[in-house]
C-alpha cells in the first residue's frame, strides 16, 4: 500500500481533518479577487467600508458582504467607533498567507509572461 511508504518516513505528519477543512475554507474565501484587494488594503492599515470600496473598485455593499465573510472566517477583525466600523487584518498569519499567495502568483511560469504583485512583502 502506498500510504505505508509515507508513514514510514521520519517526521511524516498529515494534518487532521479539521485543519484540512479550515485551511480549505480560508483558501476558498481568498479565491475572490475583490477579497484579495480588500485584505491587501487592510494589511496596510485599518480602514472603513467606503475607503475599501474605493481601493477595491467595488460597491460598498459588496465590500460589506465580503468583509462579513472574511470576519466569520477569522481573517478580518472590526473595531467600532461610534457609528463607524474600522476593519483590519486579523493577524500576522493573514499577511504571510496573502504575501505568499501573491509571491507565488508572481512566479508562475505560464509561458505568456509573468503576473506581477505589487506592494510590501
Amino acid at each position: 500500500m502506498l500510504a505505508t511508504m509515507h508513514t514510514s518516513l521520519p517526521d511524516f505528519d498529515m494534518p487532521n481533518e479539521e485543519q484540512v477543512h479550515l485551511a480549505a475554507e480560508s483558501f476558498r474565501l481568498l479565491s475572490d479577487p475583490t477579497r484579495i484587494k480588500i485584505l491587501w488594503a487592510l494589511l496596510q492599515g485599518e480602514s472603513n467600508v467606503a475607503c475599501l470600496a474605493e481601493l477595491a473598485d467595488a460597491a460598498p455593499t459588496a465590500v460589506s458582504q465580503h468583509l462579513a465573510k472574511l470576519r466569520l472566517a477569522g481573517l478580518v477583525k472590526g473595531r467600532r467607533e461610534g457609528t463607524f466600523v474600522y476593519y483590519s487584518a486579523a493577524d500576522e498569519h493573514v499577511r504571510r498567507l496573502l504575501t505568499q499567495g501573491l509571491y507565488h502568483a508572481d512566479h508562475i511560469d505560464r509561458g505568456e509572461g509573468s503576473l506581477t504583485a505589487t506592494g510590501p512583502a
